[in-house]
């Protein structure tokens, strides 16, 4: 069963509506089982997977051997199986990299976004729902009869068969918003949600991984692990992921490009991560150089009468 959605009505700078419910229809699963698997993504990937516990789910980043992304993903296992939530175009990308290592291990690794609907639920009852529903969610994940629930402060990620999630849209009666509600606020929480677009140009630390809890520092090697110690040990990432809010007359892409103000005028720099645009209003991440200070000035280089701010993080970039 196909569940309708509608756009959201609130403006971008607006507060959520006091529940939301979204259909997160742009994201996807890669599913690993295997005597093998959790080994063989252990050694792949940003996140120590072999301290990953039941009750978990943590952000990580699988890189190229240069130590440059090729997509960013929240991890956690039910049962004998591990999952990789992401972009679903970004597991085009990724699987096959991942299944050409896996050859060489008792892993199995597939696509198995079609097998689940996804759900974000958020606002200040989103709780409140998901207890009626689902009985109370204190841990970070959850498992449940017919899925799996995944809490990240005050929003909830629901992993249901689609009968179930059809089932369960049926009896809340609520309105389900399209998948730009829930971008929205991946973005104002600083998330580094990489579109395939984007892969093998960013080291995880330039899009705030480190920040979020995406990458271990102790654990053994993995795939780029190299690159990715020495800019914590020994510097050299000039870059971060920025929150940026403002207008623009113009329809935006992942391509458009933006432009930075000096005392001289504008200069090009910064690429998009992820964004959302309802008319001229417009949300989005970005890279930038990460001594751009909170006070800067951008704009899209292709309107020069739009205008962007940058918001704040809402963590800290500071090394422990």
């Amino acid at each position: 069963m196909t569940i309708s959605v509608s756009t959201p009505h609130w403006d971008l700078d607006a507060s959520l509506p006091p529940l939301m419910l979204a259909n997160l229809s742009h994201m996807g699963l890669i599913k690993v089982v295997g005597e093998q698997g959790r080994s063989f993504i252990h050694g792949q990937v940003t996140t120590d997977i072999s301290s990953l516990a039941d009750n978990q789910w943590r952000w990580g980043a699988h890189c190229d051997p240069k130590g440059k992304m090729l997509a960013s993903f929240r991890t956690f296992a039910i049962q004998d199986a591990l999952f990789m939530l992401m972009p679903k175009d970004a597991i085009e990308v990724d699987l096959p990299q991942l299944q050409k290592y896996a050859v060489f291990s008792k892993a199995t690794l597939s696509n198995a976004s079609a097998e689940w609907t996804l759900l974000g639920v958020a606002g200040e009852q989103a709780s409140q729902f998901v207890s009626e529903h689902f009985g109370d969610i204190h841990q970070e994940f959850t498992p449940i009869e017919h899925g799996a629930i995944l809490k990240d402060a005050d929003r909830f990620i629901l992993m249901l068969t689609p009968e179930a999630a059809a089932a369960l849209v049926a009896k809340s009666k609520l309105s389900v918003f399209d998948a730009s509600a829930w971008q929205a606020l991946e973005i104002v929480a600083g998330y580094p949600n990489l579109a395939p677009s984007h892969a093998s140009q960013y080291v995880p630390q330039m899009c705030n991984l480190q920040a979020v809890n995406g990458i271990s520092f102790n654990k053994g090697c993995y795939m780029g692990q190299e690159t990715i110690a020495r800019m914590k040990y020994r510097g050299g990432n000039k870059r971060a992921l920025y929150i940026l809010r403002g207008h623009t007359d113009q329809q935006i892409s992942l391509e458009s490009g933006l432009e930075i103000a000096m005392e001289d005028g504008f200069r090009r720099g910064g690429h998009i991560i992820e964004f959302v645009q309802r008319g001229n209003q417009v949300l989005l991440t970005a890279v930038l150089a990460n001594d751009t200070s909170n006070e800067t000035k951008l704009r899209f280089a292709d309107d020069e009468q739009s205008s962007l701010t940058i918001q704040a993080l809402p963590y800290s970039l500071d090394e422990a």
